[in-house]
């Protein structure tokens, strides 16, 4: 059954292939009056379905839904539903991928395992029009802004589709493995991973893996 709402109520659709997380992320909006969970979806096929069904106030969307990537989603999200603000909800520590979810057009970045009560107030804020990241994430983020990005580390001077085949490369998979599952030529990955070397000064395969797991980014 369609839950019951009424137009003052933010309508909130959840995306995540966990259905426990779902059901948690439901529980916990359900207890505020003014939110409401109206939709939700376990891939990225589902969530463009159901964003083309109706009309929603928040997206929360986890930033690995399935095999695909959540900053390519995010990306084609904000291209076909450019005014729907969107909340990464993600595992990962915000300082690895909230400048790039946010650069891809989301309007905040929690990690799951922030408070309830967190969620909430960046749900609310973004509903509202506004911008959400922990106050710790805020400060590192003007901290790099005041220092002109001078002391980049070497995974962030890669571009988003990079990055991915960075991290793909760090967790062990092959340049073929890589290239059939997304869907790209091997050539292409090939020349992504030479262009990766060339950006990190990493020399090979076996220092892009400790590099990754070192850094908690697989």
């Amino acid at each position: 059954m369609k839950p019951h709402y009424d137009e003052s109520m933010t309508r909130i659709v959840i995306a995540d292939d966990h259905a426990i997380v779902r059901k948690g992320l439901k529980q916990i909006i359900s207890e505020i009056p003014e939110l409401i969970v109206d939709g939700e979806a376990a891939s990225a096929d589902e969530l463009l379905t159901v964003l083309r069904s109706r009309t929603f106030d928040v997206l929360v969307l986890d930033l690995t839904l399935g095999t695909r990537s959540g900053i390519d989603l995010l990306k084609q999200i904000r291209s076909e539903f450019p005014r729907l603000p969107v909340l990464i909800l993600s595992m990962h520590a915000e300082e690895l991928f909230a400048v790039r979810a946010l650069r891809a057009g989301a309007s905040g970045y929690i990690q799951k395992e922030s408070a309830p009560d967190e969620l909430v107030q960046a749900i609310q804020r973004i509903a509202g029009g506004g911008t959400y990241v922990s106050a710790n994430m805020a400060s590192m983020i003007a901290t790099d802004v005041v220092r002109g990005r001078h002391d980049m580390l070497p995974h962030e001077r890669l571009t988003d589709r990079e990055f991915e085949i960075f991290r793909l490369l760090g967790s062990g998979k092959s340049v073929g493995d890589i290239a059939e599952g997304l869907n790209l030529s091997v050539k292409t990955v090939s020349t992504h991973r030479t262009r990766i070397i060339e950006k990190t000064r990493l020399r090979n395969n076996a220092e892009i893996i400790h590099y990754v797991v070192s850094n908690n980014l697989a």
